[in-house]
């Protein structure tokens, strides 16, 4: 039998840590050696506390160690997962070749490493090791990764600065075609629905420049085609606002904004041209309000009539600043997605 010692101090101690340290097994562990300190015989210690004699005797000796500190440690058994010893390897397979269900990165963990596991503790250990599964984004193909991050850095970032110090206005330009077919979406429903594919091919155009700072719109649409006059038209319009400040364009480079009659009348109402590098639909802000019209007045949605179809559309456009405001302050931040060599899956 271990004999101890406790002078009135530890007494007490024991007596308020039973009750009030955080962890309940540290409190059994006072429990415990207070009623040592009692001079209650082991035999009963054990049964009013519900432990062992040999777990006792544990208590007992880490005491005689190191006293009261020592019992507040708590040494918990974690068996260790015979993947631990190949996580190296396998995290290095996986960043190069992501698995697209647990039930392939259990083939490929038992191909690697000889261990086969269940799916859930595959799922466990791919979360240890910091994966999720995760929606794979879209980049185009042509889309030259450096190129971007340059452009961002050297070229867009040094304007949007100047455009918050109120020194110039930025603007982001694009084309948006809006075909008359069904925009399918997602619903909560009962069934499955579906959604009437409405005759025609009719198309109706938007070409805005989107105010980088205020989210004002200003635009130019039309049923037929956008063209370099269409594009002149919508300078024009800038101009004429008289803004005070040097005006900066940023737009793609596409073939109707990238010529010379557009070139020349931007020179004369002196407003640069910022032209974006190929394929970096994700460095032009504008895209994102597109997608919030599609959402908004378009997915799951049947328009019979190509009249109302425009109308939808057009009243979305006319309250970007008012009704939908507040969603787009959040939507439309000047955070770009950029990308990494390594996050983009190889051929």
């Amino acid at each position: 039998m271990v004999q101890l010692e406790f002078t009135v101090e530890e007494q007490h101690q024991l007596h308020y840590e039973r009750y009030h340290h955080p962890h309940p097994r540290v409190q059994r562990k006072m429990e415990a050696l207070w009623l040592k300190s009692q001079g209650v015989a082991h035999r009963p210690i054990s049964r009013l506390t519900g432990i062992s004699s040999t777990t006792l005797t544990s208590y007992l000796r880490g005491y005689q160690t190191g006293g009261i500190e020592a019992l507040k440690t708590l040494n918990f058994r974690r068996p260790e997962s015979d993947l631990k010893a190949h996580q190296e390897t396998l995290e290095a397979h996986f960043r190069q070749h992501p698995p697209a269900s647990v039930k392939q990165a259990m083939a490929t963990i038992e191909t690697l490493t000889g261990v086969r596991r269940s799916p859930e503790r595959v799922r466990l250990f791919l979360k240890r090791m910091g994966m999720k599964c995760r929606k794979v984004g879209m980049i185009p193909a042509k889309a030259d990764v450096a190129a971007q991050a340059a452009f961002k850095t050297a070229e867009l970032e040094p304007r949007l600065a100047e455009a918050q110090a109120g020194q110039r206005a930025v603007f982001f330009v694009d084309a948006a075609h809006f075909v008359l077919a069904p925009f399918l979406g997602m619903l909560w429903c009962f069934t499955r629905l579906f959604i009437r594919a409405p005759a025609g091919r009719q198309r109706f155009n938007v070409l805005a420049a989107l105010n980088a700072m205020t989210h004002e719109l200003v635009m130019v649409t039309n049923d037929t085609y956008i063209t370099a006059t269409t594009v002149c038209e919508l300078l024009r319009q800038l101009a004429a606002q008289h803004l005070g400040v040097p005006i900066t364009l940023v737009l793609d480079n596409a073939r109707y904004q990238k010529c010379k009659i557009v070139a020349e009348l931007a020179a004369t109402l002196q407003i640069e041209l910022l032209y974006l590098p190929a394929y970096s639909p994700n460095l032009n802000l504008i895209e994102r309000l597109w997608k919030f019209v599609k959402k908004t007045c378009l997915y799951s949605k049947y328009y019979a009539h190509f009249t109302d179809f425009k109308q939808a559309i057009s009243d979305c456009l006319a309250q970007t600043h008012t009704t939908y405001k507040k969603e787009l302050d959040s939507l439309l931040t000047l955070n770009f997605q950029t990308f990494e060599e390594s996050q983009v899956v190889a051929g």
